[in-house]
C-alpha cells in the first residue's frame, strides 16, 4: 500500500496494520455486515500483476491451469500456477482487460510469482510487471454489487470484474482512488480486509499464501469444482500430474469449510483420530467468524472427514466442526 493511499484510508477511519486495513473501527459489525449487506473493502492483502503484450494470452495459456483463451472481455476466472509436480505455488483471479491481463493473488507471494513467470518469457512478446503503484484494488459485495457501476461512478478508467460468487473486483487508477472510494462509501459500508477474506472462506474460495505454497494439487483445494482448472486446454507446468489425479485415481484429500473456537492460521497442520501421529491435512485460510470463534478452509482426508474427528495442530488438539460448502464436494 503506497503512503498516499494509506493516508486517504486513515482519514476515512481505517485502522491499518502492516499495510493492510484491519477494520474501520468495529470489526465485529463489519463481519456481520459482510454476510448480507452492501460492503466495500480495500484489498491490500492482495497484489496485482500485469501481463501485457501481443503474446500474453498464449504465454499465460501455457503457464496456468485455467483456460485463458476462454476468458471473455472484462471477464475473470479462478486459476492456479503449479510446479512441474502439480503442486500449487499460487491461486488467483485472472482478469482480462482491454490491453492486458491482471493476476490478483496474495501479496505475500506476488514478487516471487512475478519473478518466476518472468523467467519463462524468453523471447515472447510479453511484459510482466507489478501494477501496485498504478492501481488500487477494491472489492464490493452485497445486493448492490450487482448494479452497473456506471450508476455510481463516472470514471471511465475504472475497471470492474465480476467474480463467480457475484462479488466485484475493481481496478482503480491510483489518482482516482480517493474520489471513487468517497462515492462508493455512500452506498457500501467500508470494512477491513479480514472481513473480505472471511467472505472468501464463506464462498469456499481458497487463497494460497506463503505458508501453503507447494503443498497441494489443485483438486485438494477444490479448484476444478469452481472453474480454476481446465482439462481441455493443453499443457502447462504440472498438467500431467493434475490430469492423472483427475482421471486415474480418487482424490483422497479435499478442502472443507470448518469452525473452531480457537484461532488457527494458514499452514497449521491437522490430525485425525484415525491416523494418530500422522498429519492428515492443513489449514488453507482462517478468519474470525461473525458467529464468534474462527471459520476456516481446511484440507483433510476424505475418510477422516467422514468417519473420524479432525483436530488442529496435534492428535490431542481442538476438534474441527465441519460446515457445508456452497458447492458439492465429491
Amino acid at each position: 500500500m503506497n503512503n498516499d493511499w494509506q493516508q486517504i484510508l486513515e482519514r476515512a477511519g481505517a485502522r491499518i496494520e502492516s499495510g493492510i486495513v484491519a477494520d474501520f473501527g468495529d470489526p465485529a459489525a463489519e463481519l456481520r455486515a459482510a454476510r448480507t449487506d452492501n460492503v466495500l473493502a480495500d484489498l491490500s492483502h492482495l497484489a496485482v500483476i500485469s501481463i501485457a503484450g501481443e503474446e500474453a494470452e498464449t504465454f499465460l495459456q501455457g503457464q496456468l491451469s485455467c483456460d485463458v483463451k476462454a476468458i471473455a472481455p472484462q471477464g475473470a476466472t479462478l486459476g492456479s500456477y503449479c510446479t512441474p509436480k502439480g503442486r500449487m505455488l499460487a491461486t488467483f483471479h485472472l482478469l482480462r482487460a482491454q490491453d492486458a491481463f491482471f493476476m490478483v493473488l496474495s501479496a505475500s507471494i506476488a514478487a516471487a510469482i512475478q519473478k518466476r513467470l518472468s523467467m519463462f518469457v524468453l523471447r515472447a512478446k510479453v511484459k510482466i510487471a507489478s501494477a501496485g503503484d498504478a492501481l488500487v484494488l477494491m472489492g464490493l459485495s452485497g445486493p448492490s454489487s450487482l448494479r452497473p457501476l456506471a450508476e455510481l461512478l463516472s470514471d471511465a478508467a475504472l475497471q470492474s470484474f465480476e467474480m463467480s460468487d457475484g462479488r466485484k473486483l475493481l481496478l482503480v487508477p491510483a489518482p482516482s482512488a480517493a474520489a471513487a472510494w468517497g462515492v462508493l462509501a455512500k452506498s457500501f459500508k467500508p470494512m477491513g480486509s479480514p472481513a473480505w477474506q472471511w467472505l472468501d472462506i464463506h464462498h469456499g474460495i481458497p487463497l494460497i499464501t506463503q505458508a501453503t505454497q507447494d503443498q497441494l494439487v489443485p483438486q485438494m483445494a477444490n479448484l476444478e469444482l469452481i472453474g480454476g482448472v481446465s482439462f481441455k486446454k493443453g499443457c502447462y507446468p504440472g498438467q500431467e500430474i493434475v490430469a492423472r489425479t483427475q482421471y486415474l485415481g480418487k482424490v483422497k484429500r479435499r478442502m472443507f469449510r470448518a469452525h473452531l473456537d480457537v484461532q488457527a492460521a494458514p499452514g497449521d497442520a491437522l490430525y485425525s483420530d484415525d491416523l494418530g501421529d500422522q498429519s492428515s491435512g492443513l489449514v488453507v485460510n482462517a478468519q474470525a467468524s461473525p458467529e464468534g470463534g474462527y471459520d476456516l478452509l481446511a484440507v483433510a482426508q476424505l475418510a477422516s472427514r467422514e468417519a473420524s474427528t479432525v483436530r488442529l495442530k496435534s492428535p490431542q488438539g481442538p476438534a474441527l466442526r465441519f460446515d457445508a460448502l456452497p458447492y458439492a464436494v465429491d
